[in-house]
């Protein structure tokens, strides 16, 4: 029988080649071991009542294997789309591209701004029309959010538990179904970041707000 491991070196291992928290891949290890499966687009998020009572919480799905426009219509006049695979299998993939002004044929343009992860850490270099968890194991890009749950462990709990993450419907299950928003439905995947902006009505206070008279108002 082989020696099981524990989460805990391997989360140290993920973090250390993603260069993502320690505390985050923990997360997502001790997460995936109280879950069956991770919930993926478009497909009905189980729950803990009893079947039958509740409507289902379905995962907006995402669009799927990205193609590239090249430019060229068909005889119908549509675009045509390339894959990914059909550039990429004809160049040798670099790991160590960190940014897009790296690149000299493709992506120039792309906004890319996501930790210290490499392309190649989540793009799967043996077949581009995928993506790879840090394990190596190939993912479909509708299944983006396995992807992202490896190193955003504890923002898949809270998205788990309802906390994070935008949805449409009823809160009250027994009333209707429920549409949550995928990962990258809000994030772009590159810059996931969101920029910081100013409230439109910022909060007021009320200890600074000048009366008519020019004094501060009363505590």
């Amino acid at each position: 029988m082989e020696p099981k491991l524990s989460n805990r070196p391997i989360a140290r291992w993920v973090a250390a080649a993603l260069g993502v928290s320690a505390v985050a891949s923990a997360a997502w290890f001790a997460w995936a071991a109280d879950s069956n499966t991770i919930p993926q687009a478009g497909i009905p998020a189980s729950t803990n009542a009893i079947a039958g009572k509740l409507f289902p919480v379905t995962i907006r799905p995402t669009a799927g294997t990205p193609k590239v426009n090249t430019g060229l219509t068909n005889h119908h006049g549509q675009p045509v789309l390339a894959s990914c695979s059909s550039c990429h299998a004809t160049t040798k993939p670099n790991i160590d591209t960190h940014s897009t002004a790296e690149l000299d044929q493709f992506h120039q343009g792309l906004n890319y701004a996501h930790g210290n992860l490499a392309c190649l850490s989540c793009h799967n270099a043996k077949n581009y029309d995928t993506l790879q968890l840090a394990t190596g194991k190939p993912v479909e890009f509708a299944n983006v959010m396995t992807l992202c749950a490896q190193c955003h462990g504890t923002t898949m709990r809270d998205y788990q538990r309802g906390s994070h993450g935008g949805m449409n419907g009823y809160w009250d299950l027994t009333k209707g179904p429920r549409t949550r928003n995928n990962c990258v439905n809000c994030h772009d995947p590159h810059a996931p970041k969101y920029p910081q902006a100013r409230p439109v009505f910022p909060p007021r206070d009320r200890i600074s707000v000048q009366k008519n008279n020019g004094t501060k108002g009363e505590h």
